[in-house]
This record gives C-alpha cells, structure tokens and sequence, in this order.
C-alpha cells in the first residue's frame, strides 16, 4: 500500500481482535501531512487501541497501515522512530525535574549528546517551562506536566505526534495553552494524531473521525459533520426545572433525543417549529417559565448522540433475531 504525495498516515479495514471480542473493527482513513486529525469517541470505543496499533505497539489482528512511510505489520520498531507518543497517563520520571527527564528522553531515542542543549533549550522554550526547569516533576500542576510530556514527545523532532487523551484531568486554562502548543506544531507541517473524548476539543480539529464499538460511523470536518450528517433538528430550551420536563418531552411525538446541556435542554427532533410549539404548550402547563425555545446549530455532541442513536436503533432488530 502507498501513500498519496500528502498522507502521512493510511489504513485500510484495520481490526483488532481480543479472543471473541472486537476492539477496532475493519476501520479505514488516512492523514494528510499538517493536519490535525481528532479520533473522537466516548472510553471504550476503541481509541486508545487503535492508536497503539498506528504506533507499533500492539500488532493488528487483520488489515492494513501504513505510518511516516512503514508498515505497521513489518515495521512497528521504524514506526516508533520515525513518530511521537504522548500516552494517556502520565509516564515521566516524578522524581526527576523537567531538565532530567528531557535528558534521559534524549538517550532513549537516541539523540547525538552533541545536540542535547539546543533540543533541551528548544523544548522549554516552547513549553514555557524554563523557570521550573529545575523543580521536581511531581511539584508541577498537571497542566505544566502535560507540556512537559509533550515536550519530552518532540526531543528528536518526529514528523508525527500522537497524543492519546492528552489533556484529561487538566483544568480549562491549561487545556486551552496545551492546544495553542498544537497549533504551533501544526503551523511547522508536524502531523498531530489525537484521541479526545472531550467534545469541544474536537472543533479545533481539521477534521474528525468518530469512532463508536470499534467502527468508524462518521468521518469529515467539524463543520461537515454538522451541516451534513446530522438529519433532524435541534432546539435549544431554556426554561426552569429542566431536568424534571426531560420526562414530558422524550414521550412526545417526533422527539428523537432530549438531553441537559449547560443549564437548559437540547431537543433533537423531526421536525422544530412544530416541536417549539408542543413543547412550549407542555412547560406552560406545568407552570415552568420559560425563557427561550429556539432552533439552533447542532453541536458536534447533538451529531455524535444522534449518529449512535440512529447506529443503536438499526442493530436492535438484528439483536433480538439472536435472543
């Protein structure tokens, strides 16, 4: 399998297989050199295993990859060169300060001695780490422990980044700083591969693939998946006691979907104005005030509810011929 002049990463029907069970199954997508490419899904869709299979870590069961130019079957160890990993949890040295970690990481991935401070200056530069350079680890918040990992990922300048969940358990502020360092990647043609549950995160991607038990359901830009995919309506609801009106509005005609979102409701539905009505006459009748009802853009988590919704309900039939 070749890539085009601009993929740096394609697969075709990967699958992996734990026994009977099916982790990732038959995915296909390929990367283009620069982008920023989101693989979005909820935990245990099959993510992290994917991921891991991209970088020679665990072989695939079937299928076929091709990464920075190497098969994943044939040459997972050249992979591992030619890439870099940020993993889901944090895998530094606690003990150790920033400037040692970078140290070592320097020797793993073997790194001439005679670049050594130029790679290290560059990296707490672009971290913004230089003041702590000489902290303990384990002393820093988790948001400059991130960049640190990240840094610790980009000592021997890879082509490629994966980065798996890369901000959970990381306040907003941080999240927000650790994404700017992406972009700055992105701008020096660096490929950024990363795994997200966190659906805001997503929309700073180029593009986005869903993944839902094992299959990719969805794959575009944020806006396409939007503007595309998504066939029913979304209103907006705010009005008081939402969580107690999700009852009367998931039994009425044409609902598809009701969830909180913030401090209001968002109503996935067949058809809105007439939705906006009923549903305003059924508030109203429980005396809840209401301060708006209005149609809105879906979000790219209205999409992924209504894709798995739509996947859900067309294996149902197929469930129950088996029971």
């Amino acid at each position: 399998m070749t890539l085009s002049n601009d993929d740096v990463i394609r697969v075709n029907d990967l699958e992996k297989r734990f026994g009977l069970f099916v982790a990732v199954d038959k995915i296909s997508f390929s990367v283009k050199k620069g982008e920023i490419f989101g693989f979005l899904g909820s935990n245990g869709s099959g993510k992290s295993t994917t991921i891991r299979m991209l970088c020679g870590i665990i072989s695939p069961t079937s299928g076929r990859g091709v990464v920075a130019g190497h098969d994943i079957l044939r040459e997972p160890e050249e992979i591992k060169q030619s890439i870099g990993y940020m993993s889901q949890k944090f895998s530094l040295y606690e003990d150790l300060n920033p400037y040692e970690n970078l140290r070592f990481y320097l020797g793993v991935y073997s790194v001439p001695p005679a670049q050594w401070e130029e790679r290290i200056a560059w990296v707490l530069d672009m971290t913004r780490l230089q003041d702590v350079s000489r902290r303990l680890t384990r002393d820093l918040p988790p948001g400059w422990r991130q960049r640190l990992a990240l840094g610790c990922a980009l000592l021997h300048r890879p082509d490629i980044l994966f980065l798996d969940e890369p901000t959970s358990g990381v306040d907003p502020i941080s999240r927000r700083r650790f994404w700017d360092l992406i972009y700055e990647l992105s701008e020096k043609e660096i490929t950024v591969f990363v795994t997200t549950h966190n659906m805001d995160e997503a929309e700073y991607c180029d593009r986005i693939a869903l993944i839902y038990r094992g299959e990719l359901i969805a794959l575009g830009t944020p806006r396409a998946l939007k503007t595309e995919l998504m066939q029913e309506e979304v209103l907006e609801i705010q009005c008081e006691h939402p969580q107690e009106a999700i009852e009367g509005i998931e039994a009425m005609a044409g609902i598809k979907e009701v969830a909180l979102f913030g401090k209001g409701l968002h109503v996935v539905t067949e058809e809105s104005q007439a939705a906006a009505s009923a549903i305003g006459i059924l508030l109203r009748g429980k005396g809840y005030r209401i301060e708006r009802i209005e149609k809105i853009d879906p979000s790219l988590e209205d999409v992924f509810v209504s894709l798995i919704e739509a996947r859900d309900r067309a294996e149902a039939p197929q469930q129950g011929v088996f029971r």
